[in-house]
């Protein structure tokens, strides 16, 4: 494959990774759910990112012709482990990317409702046409890939700067806006302020519950974070960009999220945010321009919320088409000798295109009665089986670094024996919580049969062909 990557590239698609479809739509949910010291949450969760970001940036650092940080777990932790985790993450890729098809349809319908244009029906076209294009781009190479990438991200990160920007000027004017309705829900009359962050503030305002169950919905936000990994063997300099990318990802998250949310409740007190008649929440994004006199701030946000689904799919495209070349190149099986094919571009691109036909399985769903509860339970399945696949490969880090591998004037994780340690005991806390939330619970039972199923199976199947070639 060719390192078409440049240092602008992965810096944005860094960006554009650490910040998804959640933070536009669902952060109204999350300070609902336990107000203001959801920053603090979300400063905690990114913390553990980040020491999953420094574990990974080491074995990548360390060699950085990997396609796939999974390989890491084949190399220390065995073949089995390196099969489970491979078609694992594969399919987590493929299912979240059915996930965000099916979102950037329903955005399209919903902003052209605006118009009174109904497309409802018309839903199917919309996700086989988008993904036609992202297949298009992901073919062409990976330079293709990265600048749709950096303007993606770009799109994005205005609005979040533009948020932050107005927030502080609002606040410094004390900028007073009327009452008003937003997604049928009442908001009353207020004065912006950073007060409205601190006034009557509690770690747990609504219960120690809610404040528990906040961690594995800022959890969800960070998913698929890790796919900056994915991006090493195609960089023009990997070594000097990967450790960059990496160590910046502290700060996106302080700007991107806390710079955010800091911003939306100064202008909106975050008592404020309850959800409406249909049981949905307001974008805050959509609250805090309409108080700035934008009328239109519902069209601009979902604008941005379809770049950011596209920027997402665009991004799973990629690397759901490297992880299946990875499993494939590491199986050494004959029946998946077709999908080892590199175009003349230097893309995997029967890989990529194999990915893009499970994924328009979106479609399908979509129109046959009765499968789309199951195709959600499947969806969300992923959110709990990639927490095992994080879990493995901080342990394949830890083997790292006790291995003849470990490169001592490398991207050091120093104290990664505590971290490492801290890091998979937060994953196993949120693996729990998944079994104490109703709206969890499904996934969680999904996930927990699939890791002891498909897992028994792959360390079996392993161990007897061991077996059989000794």
């Amino acid at each position: 494959m060719r390192r078409g990557l440049t240092s602008r590239h992965v810096q944005f698609i860094a960006l554009g990774g650490a910040v998804g479809t959640g933070l536009f739509l669902g952060s109204g949910r999350s300070i609902a759910l336990t107000g203001p010291s959801i920053l603090l949450v979300y400063l905690a969760v990114g913390l553990i990112m980040f020491i999953l970001m420094r574990a990974i940036g080491e074995m990548m650092y360390a060699d950085p012709s990997q396609h796939s940080f999974i390989a890491f777990i084949t190399r220390y932790l065995g073949p089995g482990w390196g099969k489970f985790a491979g078609w694992t993450y594969w399919l987590v890729l493929v299912l979240i990317g059915m996930t965000e098809l099916t979102a950037v349809s329903q955005y399209f319908v919903t902003i052209f409702s605006f118009a009174g244009i109904d497309l409802t029906r018309w839903r199917w076209l919309i996700q086989i046409g988008f993904m036609a294009i992202l297949l298009a781009i992901n073919l062409i190479s990976a330079k293709a890939f990265g600048e749709t990438e950096f303007w993606f991200s770009l799109i994005k990160i205005s609005l979040i700067v533009g948020l932050i920007i107005t927030g502080v000027v609002m606040a410094i004017l004390r900028f007073h806006y009327p009452a008003t309705v937003i997604n049928g829900q009442h908001i009353p009359a207020g004065t912006v302020s950073p007060a409205n962050i601190f006034a009557d503030f509690q770690i747990a305002p609504n219960g120690w519950w809610n404040f528990i169950l906040s961690f594995q919905m800022v959890f969800f936000a960070y998913e698929t974070i890790e796919m900056i990994g994915m991006t090493v063997s195609e960089m023009a300099n990997p070594r000097k960009e990967l450790k960059k990318a990496v160590n910046q990802l502290i700060y996106r998250i302080l700007i991107f999220y806390v710079g955010a949310l800091t911003a939306i409740m100064m202008i909106v007190p975050w008592r404020t945010f309850k959800p409406g008649k249909d049981g949905s929440f307001a974008s805050p994004f959509i609250m805090v321009f309409r108080y700035a006199g934008v009328d239109w701030a519902s069209t601009l946000v979902f604008l941005v919320v379809i770049t950011a689904a596209a920027s997402a799919l665009n991004s799973l495209l990629f690397s759901a088409g490297r992880q299946l070349y990875e499993t494939a190149t590491e199986s050494g099986s004959r029946r998946l000798s077709a999908v080892l094919h590199v175009s003349s571009a230097g893309v995997p691109s029967r890989a990529i295109v194999l990915s893009a036909l499970v994924i328009l399985i979106a479609p399908l769903l979509s129109v046959i009665p009765g499968a789309s509860g199951l195709f959600v339970a499947f969806s969300s399945m992923s959110s709990a089986v990639i927490i095992a696949i994080y879990v493995l490969t901080l342990v394949a880090h830890w083997k790292y670094r006790n291995s003849a591998d470990f490169l001592q004037d490398g991207f050091l994780l120093r104290g990664y024996r505590v971290w490492d340690s801290l890091a998979i005991a937060f994953f196993v806390f949120i693996y729990v919580t998944l079994f104490l939330s109703a709206d969890t619970l499904t996934a969680a039972v999904l996930g927990t049969v699939w890791l002891v199923l498909f897992g028994a199976y792959c360390l079996f199947s392993r161990r007897k062909t061991a077996r059989i070639a000794h």
